[in-house]
């Protein structure tokens, strides 16, 4: 494997998410694995996209607890269905707590955490990637009528993120808890 490679450009990298509760999250689960077969979901909004770093866990963790400083829990409103027609990305649309993301996001992407993202930042909840072109208008078309048909309430709160680390193979793993009430970590 060398670098560059889309194996490698995987391993050890980190990310900061906030994990979507309740029925909405398990809708938002179910879906992803009818959508794409083979997924591993676990329904989140994500802060800071997958990143190498450049510094320790440790630096990173106290990077992320200085930068939530001041931040508060806040409502995430899903509004309906879109693709991001440069990478065939399904996902489901932010409206409320948008501007949050936003600024959570840019008071994050800094020292060993900073990263030039692929595409900018758009806070968004993936519903499917990955998927062959062939199949992409099929599975917009499904995952469109499945939010339409049964989704539940279409809101979460945002109180805690978790900070989370692939050990390869999209096997991420859990490393810190951060509630924005408190903005203390929990190991």
């Amino acid at each position: 494997m060398t670098a560059g490679s889309p194996n490698h450009d995987r391993l050890n990298q980190v990310a900061l998410v906030s994990y979507i509760p309740g029925a909405l999250g398990e809708f938002l689960d179910r879906l992803r694995e009818e959508l794409v077969a083979g997924c591993k979901p676990h329904a989140h909004v994500t802060v800071l996209p997958p990143r190498p770093t450049t510094a320790d866990l440790q630096a990173n963790s106290r990077t992320i607890e200085e930068g939530l400083d001041g931040f508060a829990p806040f409502q995430v409103d899903l509004i309906e269905v879109r693709i991001f027609q440069k990478s065939d990305v399904v996902y489901a649309a932010i409206a409320k707590g948008w501007p949050q993301l936003v600024a959570m996001h840019e008071a994050l992407n800094l020292e060993g955490l900073r990263f030039q993202e692929r595409f900018p930042f758009h806070p968004h909840v993936t519903l499917a990637q990955e998927i062959p072109p062939a199949a992409v208008p099929e599975v917009l078309e499904l995952a469109v009528r499945r939010w339409r048909e049964s989704a539940p309430a279409h809101s979460f709160r945002v109180e805690t993120l978790t900070f989370v680390q692939n050990k390869g193979g999209n096997n991420w793993i859990d490393l810190a808890e951060y509630d924005l009430a408190a903005v203390r970590v929990r190991r």
